[in-house]
This record gives C-alpha cells, sequence and structure tokens, in this order.
C-alpha cells in the first residue's frame, strides 16, 4: 500500500478572523492511501493551537509503514489532524475495496441533510451587522467573539439577523468575568449556545458559574479521554474529525458524549469539502452543526458538498465515502 501526502491551499471568499488572528486562505493537507487499483482520499488542517504545522504533520504521516490499518493507526498516531487525514483515506479506500459506503461499514442509518451554522468572522459591528444582513435567510448563525468589547458585535448581528438562531464562539477570548458578565445579555438576544468562553487551561472557572445559555467545549474537549475533565463545565461538546484522530474516534466519542448526558455539536476547521465529508455522517441527528468550511472558500474540490434550504448533503463517491 502506498500513502502519499500534498499540501493544497484554496483561498478564502473573503478574510477571515477570529480572536487569534486572520487568514486569506486555507492550508490543507491531502492524504491518498492506494492499494495499486483503489485511492482512498481525506483531508486535515494543521493546527497552530494544537502545535501542528504542515511540516509537522507530513512528518508524522511519513513515518507510518505501508501496511497501516485502521486498527493498527491508533497505536501509532495520537489524536490529531495527522491521524484524522490517513484515517477517513483509509475509510474511502476500504469502502471502494469492498464496493460499499463508508456508511454501510460503519453500520450507521441512511443519510440525510442537516442543517449547519453559517460563520460570520469577527469584525465592527458595522461590518458585523452587514455580515448577518446579508446571511440574514439562513436559519442558524455562528458568530467569532473573543474580546473584552463584544457587546455592540452582538448586539449588531442581532439587529441584522432578528430570526437567526446565534451560536456565538469565543475561541478562549473571555474571562470568567466577562463572561459572568455577558452571559444575562446572552439570554436576552436568543443566543442558543456559547462555545469555549474560557481558555482550555483556565476552564475550572466554570464549575459553580451559572450557564444561563449552554456552554459548548471546543478547545477542551478532544477524544474519549476528554470527558473525564468536563464534568460540570459544560453542556455540549465539539466532535471535529482534526481534534479526534478521525471518523473512527469522532463516532465513538459522539456515543460515549451522548451517554454521558452531553448534547453534540459537529464543528471543522476551515477546510474544502473533503474535510467536512466524513464529518457528515457524525453530524446526523445531532442538535449543532457548524460545517460550513466550503462556503467560506473562493474554491472547493472538483466534486464539492452540496449545500441548499435543508443544509449540508451527504457527499458523493465521487468525493469520499
Amino acid at each position: 500500500m502506498r500513502i502519499e501526502v500534498t499540501a493544497d491551499v484554496f483561498r478564502l471568499a473573503q478574510v477571515f478572523t477570529i480572536s487569534r488572528g486572520s487568514r486569506t486562505e486555507a492550508k490543507v493537507l491531502t492524504v491518498r492511501v492506494s492499494d495499486g487499483e483503489a485511492v482512498g482520499m481525506g483531508e486535515c488542517v494543521p493546527y497552530a493551537r494544537y502545535d501542528e504545522t504542515l511540516e509537522s504533520v507530513t512528518a508524522q504521516i511519513g513515518g507510518l509503514p505501508a501496511d497501516v490499518t485502521r486498527a493498527g493507526l491508533y497505536d501509532l498516531l495520537p489524536a490529531g489532524a495527522a491521524r484524522n487525514a490517513v484515517d477517513c483515506a483509509l475509510w474511502d479506500l476500504e469502502a471502494k475495496q469492498a464496493g460499499t459506503s463508508v456508511r454501510e461499514l460503519a453500520g450507521l442509518a441512511p443519510l440525510g441533510p442537516e442543517i449547519t451554522a453559517y460563520t460570520l468572522s469577527l469584525d465592527t459591528p458595522e461590518k458585523m451587522r452587514a455580515q448577518a444582513a446579508e446571511n440574514a435567510f439562513r436559519p442558524l448563525l455562528k458568530i467569532k467573539l473573543g474580546t473584552p468589547d463584544d457587546m455592540p458585535r452582538l448586539e449588531a448581528v442581532r439587529a441584522g439577523a432578528p430570526d437567526s438562531t446565534i451560536i456565538v464562539d469565543a475561541n478562549e477570548g473571555w474571562s470568567a468575568q466577562v463572561y459572568a458578565d455577558l452571559a444575562p445579555h446572552l439570554v436576552r438576544l436568543g443566543v442558543a449556545l456559547v462555545e469555549q468562553p474560557l481558555p482550555a487551561g483556565d476552564d475550572d472557572a466554570l464549575i459553580g458559574m451559572a450557564r444561563p445559555v449552554p456552554v459548548c467545549a471546543d478547545e477542551s474537549c478532544h477524544d474519549r479521554a476528554s470527558l473525564p475533565a468536563l464534568k460540570g463545565k459544560y453542556d455540549v461538546v465539539n466532535i471535529k474529525l482534526d481534534k479526534t484522530g478521525g471518523l473512527t474516534e469522532a463516532l465513538a466519542l459522539r456515543e460515549a458524549a451522548l451517554a454521558e448526558g452531553y448534547d453534540v455539536m459537529v464543528g471543522c476547521m476551515v477546510g474544502s469539502s473533503l474535510a467536512m465529508a466524513p464529518a457528515t455522517l457524525v453530524a446526523q441527528g445531532m442538535p449543532y452543526v457548524d460545517l460550513d468550511g466550503p462556503l467560506l472558500l473562493a474554491e472547493d474540490r472538483e466534486t464539492p458538498l452540496k449545500f441548499d434550504a435543508a443544509g449540508v448533503h451527504p457527499p458523493l463517491p465521487a468525493l469520499w465515502g
């Protein structure tokens, strides 16, 4: 078996800003696993927040043995971007070898579209209101915040999109005091969910704190090993394949989180349709879905995912799965 890794760049439709910085392109790694006839594909987005670079993740993948299997992969690589791309490529290859779908291999029910959030990047209140107004037809908007001066932005988005459900993502940018001060206003403005308000290393402050709006663990939740530390702090976990290290662990984390009473959000990094495709399997029936990466791009894969009023649709076989 042969494993190939290539670096690909997709231009963004516009500058995308969060509390940690801005970007104009999505830099991803594409993995192709071939048995000489069939080729399985996967994509990952190395993330500096987790000490990942294109080079470091490429080196991790390059160190794998040619006969790696999905089961063996989990002993060779930790949760993260490298394992994700290889795991998803192996799922894709197995489905092609068996002449079936990944959905059937995984024993999942038939797939359908799921409503996904659309993300508004961090900007001035005036520009965020304009973004919100332009996308007010969307049922679910996610807004990037995470500064001490977020109230005018939040008010502006609600004014621009009065009927949309809103999710707030602070990207670890608030203190406990800022979150406590904002919480009543989040309720007043009809915010449905707050992602990672505090830094992952400081989230013990959430224990015992009133959570009038459900709080979602993003940077604090990577895989099943993360769950014990979330008790008493969070109501929802955000499952991203680049954090779990692949579809295999993502499906297992979903079941474990639901069994422990958490709601589930299925999210993404800014990547192409190939990165989102496996996540559509995890997103089935989940209350919060944020797989809008391709909607933020100016260019995508040759066979992109379909997005319409029903949401994000499962991938066609020509893309993945």
